[in-house]
């Protein structure tokens, strides 16, 4: 029996006759219906009346409207029907009639916001001629919304089967049908994410305008509309979950998936909130879509609302002329004409076809609108009418114009000359010709190395959250051990993908900038995909989360590693990327505590799961906000051409061949190959680390010294080992410390195999320590030398990362047979074959030259004003590495004689010596 019929609330307390829903939503959803509908009317009068052009734009939005309207109604209707109240006292002949209305605003929500998304895009669209990647993001976030939206339409429309079954009060034992408040939340992350990067594409090209400081604060407060778009779905979400829990309270199956739930038990009381909110994004979206296009009308009624009294270059009241002078028609202010007639013309001179033209004398003056929109002198096009930029700029504005100023009658004659572009913000490879990250030094490689850290941290937290989200998600769901392990294969199989498509495009074609930017977005989605996955408590969408996150993590991947291995004096390049992997590695230590101790806390069931929901929301806002920092902060970039003028200055070494091989690809191949190994050695031990504990010392499970804690210890012994080998690399060749590490990784994998108690769990912390600096070390020692092949290489490299994906696989049957410590074979095995990367650097000379970091040694010696080489004086020496320079026996030295001055200003000769 069902809570309606025992007259209580799903809340538990005894339900109300005049308790109702139904005034508030009502009251809400006309007024905002109101709001939507006077929005859409001035717009066209805007758009038909005053800018005389009708566009794709408008007719969307009109077509939102419309499905909008029979959205609110049905909505309205169903509160006349009993919406809002609870089931016991909705009359029995509105039963029927509120069913089919909520069928109808279920069908239309989704078409309604996605004609509005997709009207904003179009007019996105229009604005897109200046930046490419503009338009390609406005284009391919149109296609996510109209596929979405489309899929989401017919879910909803096939919520039943057969689909007459929803308007059936007493359903039939052979239909299956789906819980709405179950679809709504499920569908939540693609309005979430569609919202957010409609609110984010146009930042770039607003901030980018050169506008008055007033008219600059209305354009960005009119955008931000968006930001209360978004916050309202978030508003709506929290009503959707609050309604999803009392749903399985009330049925009484808190462990069952929500998908299963066929009842309608009280829906018309607990979902009414949700559905009013529902209307509020929808108009609200509308509102928003329709404000910049006012903006015509507005300056056509309350011309002195959008322009600035304060600027001196406000020249809108002034009238205004247009001429035709060398084939163009150009808009010429009369009162700065006439002032100039009673004036000696300055140089350059009026053009002769603009003096000898009769549009003076006879006063045949051609006055336009178009002349009053523009600011000074402009070309006037043949086609007179507003264009979409027009709606974003003030009627005395330029907004494409690189430095702000407006023309005047004597900038007439160089109107046809040629000036180079200035840079837009989206092209990532040419902001501000800043100095090429080959070319930074210690000091000037600080900041941007900085910024990208950032980077590390947060994938770090996201390994480590996964982790711990992984076992929580398969306790509750009921997994067995092979599919556990293949959610964690799923993050891995990001690796595989990512980096190839579309890391490798954005990477090699737009740079680090926009590399760093789509890992991120990515990374959001992935983090937002959660939601459904915890509703449905769904192995599969749980699957498609941890992929996502995966591919997300490895693009920021792709761009983050060969920044920080590239940015500064290559000497020091395994050092710089081994602290910041170290920064990475704190992330994996922070993370898994707060999961544990605060956000998966409570966690024992699927509805508690679906709390857990807001701190990936939390994750997700910041990862888009840190892509937002990202787009303004000065992060330098390289092209191929630099790093082969960075590879040319070891000409000698890079080019040598192994076989008629070079040796900088047979490096590259083989290092690839290690690192998948070495990421398959480690992510084993990882996946297995509780179970391996818990195996040989069952004591550990005491309380206060479970297997958690030997965890995070062992993660805290990695990240201590990280800083340990960029420390240890100022005294040993990297090379060198990767060989010990790797000898160590095979001796405390054999000994995990052999041993148990107390001293294996120390073997496994051990073990810890020497992985902790491989991976930087491959990574860092195979770029070097690649030159124009730098960013390929990267993409192989971390591709290699997918081996987190095999070999955790091949150890779980092996367990499963042998038991946890005879599996550590696999992590012996995975060791071993990565060892043939230091094995061939430590015997091949030419691998030693190619890989080795060059320390320069400068000796400075004074040169005469004769020209001569050397003075009689003895020459200064002074030395210039950052710690001793050994010369090796075995290493051919390369002298390159640089002529500049010495502390003293003295010419001298620098004699480098590699």
């Amino acid at each position: 029996m069902s809570s309606a019929a025992n007259g209580t609330s799903g809340t538990g307390y005894a339900a109300n006759p005049n308790q109702s829903h139904g005034p508030a939503v009502t009251a809400v959803t006309a007024c905002f219906l109101a709001l939507s509908t006077a929005l859409v009317i001035l717009r066209c009068i805007s758009r038909l009346g005053v800018v005389k052009r009708w566009g794709w734009d408008d007719a969307l939005i009109v077509l939102a409207w419309v499905l909008a309207v029979g959205f609110s109604f049905s909505i309205l209707w169903a509160v006349r029907m009993g919406f809002g109240r609870h089931d016991q006292f909705i009359l029995p002949g509105n039963e029927l009639p509120l069913r089919e209305s909520e069928y109808a605003f279920s069908v239309l929500y989704n078409p309604a916001l996605m004609a509005t998304k997709t009207s904003i895009l179009v007019f996105y669209l229009a604005l897109a001629k200046t930046g490419k990647v503009f338009k390609w993001a406005s284009i391919g976030t149109l296609v996510l919304v109209n596929v979405a939206g489309s899929a989401l339409t017919l879910v909803n429309a096939f919520q039943c089967h057969p689909v007459w079954a929803e308007f059936q009060l007493v359903l039939p034992s052979y239909t299956v049908c789906t819980d709405l408040v179950t679809l709504y939340l499920s569908s939540a992350p693609v309005n979430i994410v569609t919202d957010l990067l409609i609110l984010v594409l146009p930042i770039p090209v607003l901030t980018n305008m050169r506008l008055p400081r007033k008219q600059k604060i209305i354009l960005l407060v009119t955008f931000s509309f968006g930001a209360f778009v978004t916050a309202v779905d978030v508003v709506r979400i929290y009503h959707l979950e609050q309604a999803f829990q009392i749903r399985i309270n009330d049925v009484g199956k808190q462990n069952a998936t929500a998908s299963k739930v066929a009842v309608q038990d009280d829906f018309s009381w607990y979902a009414s909130l949700s559905f009013m909110w529902s209307a509020i994004e929808v108009h609200v979206g509308i509102i928003c879509a329709c404000v910049p296009s006012l903006k015509p009308l507005v300056a056509r009624i309350l011309p002195n609302m959008l322009r600035d009294a304060s600027d001196p270059h406000d020249v809108s009241r002034t009238r205004r002329a247009s001429y035709r002078a060398d084939g163009m028609l150009y808009a010429i202010d009369l009162a700065t004409l006439n002032q100039a007639a009673s004036k000696p013309l300055p140089s350059p001179q009026i053009p002769p076809s603009v003096v000898k033209s009769n549009w003076l004398s006879n006063g045949n003056c051609e006055h336009t609108d178009n002349d009053r929109e523009s600011g000074g002198l402009a070309p006037v096009t043949a086609a007179s009418g507003t264009n979409m930029m027009e709606f974003l700029t003030t009627p005395d504005a330029d907004p494409l114009s690189p430095t702000g100023r407006r023309g005047t009658i004597f900038t007439a004659a160089t109107q046809g000359t040629s000036r180079p572009a200035s840079p837009t913000f989206f092209d990532f490879y040419n902001l501000k010709k800043r100095k090429p990250l080959t070319k930074l030094s210690n000091r000037e490689s600080l900041m941007p190395l900085a910024y990208v850290t950032i980077l590390f941290f947060l994938w770090g937290c996201a390994y480590g959250l996964l982790n711990i989200l992984n076992s929580q998600f398969a306790s509750i769901a009921g997994f067995t051990a092979n599919q556990t392990v293949g959610l964690h294969a799923a993050y891995y199989g990001g690796y595989a993908a990512g980096p190839i498509f579309p890391g490798s495009f954005i990477f090699k074609r737009l740079g680090f900038k926009a590399t760093f930017i789509t890992g991120l977005g990515i990374y959001s989605v992935g983090t937002l995909v959660f939601w459904p996955s915890a509703v449905l408590v769904s192995f599969v969408a749980f699957v498609v989360s941890n992929f996502v996150v995966g591919v997300g993590v490895s693009i920021i991947e792709l761009g983050a590693n060969p920044f920080v291995a590239l940015c500064g004096p290559p000497v020091h390049s395994e050092t710089r990327l081994n602290i910041s992997q170290g920064v990475q590695a704190i992330g994996t230590v922070v993370a898994p505590v707060l999961a544990q101790k605060v956000i998966f806390k409570n966690v024992t069931n699927a509805a508690t799961l679906i709390d857990a929901q807001w701190t990936y929301l939390g994750i997700s806002l910041f990862a888009v906000a840190l892509a937002v920092a990202f787009l303004y902060l000065p992060i330098n970039e390289a092209g191929d051409d630099d790093f082969e003028e960075a590879a040319e200055k070891r000409q000698s070494v890079n080019s040598a061949q192994l076989f008629g091989v070079k040796v900088v690809y047979i490096t590259l191949a083989l290092g690839a190959f290690s690192q998948f190994c070495y990421v398959g050695a480690q992510e084993s031990a990882s996946v297995n680390y509780l179970s391996y504990i818990a195996a040989v010392e069952p004591s550990s499970n005491v309380e206060g010294t479970g297997p958690f804690s030997y965890q995070a210890a062992g993660h805290t012994v990695f990240a201590i080992g990280r800083f340990l080998c960029a420390g240890l690399q100022f005294f040993m060749m990297p090379r060198d410390v990767l060989s010990l590490l790797f000898i160590g990784m095979i001796i405390t994998s054999s000994l995990c195999m052999t041993l148990s108690g107390p001293p294996a769990i120390a073997v496994l912390t051990l073990y810890e320590l020497f992985q902790s600096g491989v991976f930087p070390l491959i990574y860092a020692i195979t770029l070097r030398g690649l030159g124009s092949h730098t960013k390929t290489g990267a993409v192989f490299l971390t591709v290699a990362t997918s081996g987190g994906a095999i070999f955790p696989v091949v150890q779980d049957p092996v367990a499963a047979s042998y038991g946890q410590r005879y599996s550590f074979c696999v992590v012996l095995a995975a060791s071993a074959a990565g060892t043939i990367f230091p094995a061939y650097l430590e015997t091949v000379d030419k691998s030693k030259k190619q890989v080795d970091p060059v320390h320069i040694v400068e000796r400075s010696l004074p040169i005469a004003e004769t020209q001569e080489r050397r003075s009689k004086r003895a020459g200064s020496w002074s030395e210039k590495a950052r710690w001793k320079f050994r010369r090796k026996g075995s290493r051919e030295a390369e002298v390159e004689h640089v002529e500049g001055k010495d502390g003293n200003g003295a010419r001298c000769s620098h004699l480098r010596t590699y």
